[in-house]
């Protein structure tokens, strides 16, 4: 979780990720956040990150980014 947010941090500094539930939802992110966010989970985790994974519910909270990379590593 921690290198979640770290990630995130250096991604969007100016968002309290810890406590956001609705980053996307309520626009927090942008569609180029999400693409570096992809792109650095891809690496950072050895994980590849689907179009089909791309939905609000995966990136709404730090929670739900665990949990997509949680899954995505045991199908690996």
């Amino acid at each position: 979780m921690e290198k979640i947010l770290n990630i995130l941090q250096e991604i969007r500094s100016d968002i309290d990720f810890q406590n956001e539930k609705k980053l996307i939802d309520d626009g927090l992110l942008d569609s180029f956040d999400i693409i570096q966010i992809v792109s650095t989970f891809n690496d950072e985790f050895d994980i590849e990150i689907d179009v089909d994974e791309l939905m609000p519910e995966n990136f709404n909270s730090v929670e739900a980014m665990k949990q997509l990379i949680e899954r995505l590593q045991e199908e690996a």
